[in-house]
């Protein structure tokens, strides 16, 4: 019988699906791997303030606990300048996937709103991590003022622009958060920008300033030295941060919430995968009761967010900012 070609046999749709989830599997365990492996040398985070500061503090005593969990060291890599703004643009360039960054507010919010030279995009080059902490702004007085609440309000808004507010420079936290509290009572003391709350306090001590929103632990610590007193917090009930005093809307200041904030951040360029891995690493840390403690001890309450809870709140004060500084006419030196 003559021989014929019999034709080689074509794959079954099995067939053809078998091969396919092979091929997946085989492009799959490398990159599980590789993400399992992460990070593979030690991790940087970039602080833009100088040693001792209230993000060096909080960088230095998540380093430890992170490194632990993570497997590797954790290095806090201080670039202090701009207020912080330095620090974030090289967070923001980073391509090492090693690189993040513990930032204030004003590093990922109004940076950009404020001054449209500034080299990177809060909202584009920044990939949002966790909200670490939060803290009302306390607004202080000389001792000399012995006014309070309504009291002081009423002697503030008589005095008009013949009284002054001092803040750490133009374009901070504590500068617009001022305007934004001088709308809101009526007030119009002329702002006085310093190099640092150091010189916010001096200020004061020496009489050239009537006021400043400052942070509860710097606060906090004149205060109960006797050198100045609290009016109240920039928050709509009392601070758990500090509980014995008022918040300013017990003296009739309505609408107003303000907090400052730490924050990490990283760039865009960072995996999903690494991003949420640091962030449920860093919630997780901060609310350990002995962490927690520490971060009350320096003038904060815990957040812990996951990276859309950052987001959420980023967008939040973004917009609240940025009215203030488009309102105001705010720009930088």
């Amino acid at each position: 019988m003559p021989h014929r070609n019999t034709p080689l046999a074509q794959p079954t749709p099995r067939h053809t699906l078998t091969a396919a989830a092979a091929l997946a599997a085989s492009l799959i365990v490398p990159t599980a791997r590789a993400q399992a492996a992460w990070p593979n040398r030690p991790l940087k985070i970039v602080v833009g303030f100088p040693g001792g500061s209230s993000p060096d503090l909080m960088a230095r005593a998540l380093a430890e606990p992170l490194s632990q969990a993570l497997g590797q060291p954790v290095v806090v890599d201080n670039r202090p300048g701009a207020g912080g703004n330095i620090a974030a643009d090289l967070v923001a360039r980073a391509s090492d996937d090693h690189t993040i960054g513990l930032m204030i507010n004003g590093n990922m919010t109004i940076a950009k709103i404020l001054n449209p030279a500034t080299p990177y995009d809060p909202l584009t080059d920044l990939t949002p991590v966790s909200l670490l902490a939060v803290a009302p702004l306390v607004l202080t007085v000389p001792n000399s003022v012995t006014a309070s609440g309504a009291e002081f309000l009423a002697l503030a808004k008589q005095s008009g622009d013949k009284w002054n507010y001092g803040s750490p420079g133009i374009g901070t936290v504590a500068h617009i958060g001022m305007e934004l509290f001088k709308s809101r009572a009526g007030l119009a003391p002329v702002h006085v920008p310093y190099q640092g709350n150091p010189q916010v306090i001096a200020a004061m001590l020496s009489g050239q300033v009537q006021m400043a929103l400052l942070p509860p632990g710097l606060a906090m610590a004149q205060v109960r030295g006797g050198k100045l007193r609290a009016i109240g917090v920039t928050s709509a009930a009392r601070s758990s941060v500090v509980p014995e005093v008022p918040s300013l809307s017990e003296s009739g200041v309505r609408d107003l919430q303000l907090e400052i904030w730490n924050a990490v951040a990283a760039p865009n360029s960072l995996p999903k995968a690494h991003v949420n891995r640091l962030a449920t690493l860093l919630t997780e840390i901060v609310r350990r009761p002995e962490m927690r403690q520490t971060i009350f001890a320096m003038g904060w309450q815990v957040a812990g967010t996951s990276p859309q809870g950052l987001a959420n709140r980023v967008k939040m004060d973004t917009a609240v900012m940025a009215d203030v500084i488009e309102r105001n006419q705010i720009r930088p030196n």
